[in-house]
C-alpha cells in the first residue's frame, strides 16, 4: 500500500506543472519570483526589492526595466498579464513600449496602479489617454492582462475591460516594439508585481 501511495504521489508531482503550464499556452515568465535577474533598475536601485515572490516598488522616483532574454526584451505585438497589489494611499504604473534611460520618465505607455492614492487615475487605465475614475480594493491582487496588437491596446483588470484604444498619429507605440518597465513612485507609495509573463503575438 506504501509503495502504491508513493507511486500515485511521484505520478502527481509530474503531472501537475504539465497542467500548470498547459493552461496558458504560448506564455513565457519574465519574472522568477526570487530574484531582479533580467530586470534593470536606473535612478534607486534601494527602490526595488523582492517580497513574497512579488517585486516590490516603494522608493524615490525610479523605474525597473525588463532586460532579459525573453524575445531579446523587445515586444511590439503581445499579450502580457501579471498580478498587482497597492498599498494604501500608493501610486505606481507598468510600462509598455519603452526601452531603457538613465533618469526621468520612460517613454511608451503607462497603466496605471493607483487605487486610493490621490491622483483621480485608477488602476487599469491607460495614463492621460484612456482614464479610469473606478477603484479597485487596496490590499488585493488584481489580474492584469494588456494587449497590444498593431496599433489597438486592450486593458482588462480582473476581467473587466477599461481600454479598448486605437493609437493613431500620436501613437506611443515604437514601430519596432519596446520592453516593459515597472514604476516606483514615491516613497509614501508601496505596489507589488509578480506573476509576470507574456506571450508574443504575431
Amino acid at each position: 500500500m506504501k509503495k502504491l501511495f508513493t507511486m500515485f504521489a511521484v505520478i502527481a508531482a509530474l503531472v501537475a506543472p504539465l497542467s500548470a503550464a498547459g493552461t496558458e499556452p504560448g506564455f513565457v515568465s519574465l519574472f522568477d519570483g526570487k530574484t531582479l535577474d533580467g530586470w534593470k533598475v536606473n535612478e534607486s536601485p534601494e527602490a526595488f526589492s523582492i517580497e513574497d515572490g512579488a517585486i516590490k516598488a516603494n522608493g524615490d522616483r525610479c523605474h525597473l526595466f525588463y532586460d532579459g532574454k525573453v524575445n531579446d526584451g523587445k515586444f511590439k505585438n503581445f499579450e502580457v498579464r501579471l498580478d498587482v497589489m497597492t498599498r494604501k494611499n500608493s501610486n505606481g504604473g507598468f510600462f509598455i513600449h519603452t526601452t531603457f534611460l538613465k533618469e526621468g520618465w520612460p517613454s511608451g505607455y503607462e497603466v496605471q496602479v493607483n487605487n486610493t492614492q490621490s491622483d483621480p487615475q485608477k488602476s487599469g487605465g491607460l495614463y492621460n489617454t484612456v482614464k479610469n475614475l473606478e477603484a479597485f480594493e487596496d490590499d488585493k491582487w488584481m489580474e492584469y492582462v494588456i494587449i497590444v496588437k498593431n496599433d489597438k491596446v486592450k486593458i482588462k483588470v480582473n476581467g473587466k475591460e477599461l481600454v479598448d484604444y486605437e493609437a493613431k498619429e500620436d501613437s506611443k507605440l515604437l514601430p519596432d516594439g519596446g520592453t516593459f518597465a515597472i514604476q516606483a513612485h514615491d516613497k509614501g507609495s508601496t505596489t507589488l508585481y509578480k506573476n509576470i509573463r507574456v506571450k508574443v503575438l504575431k
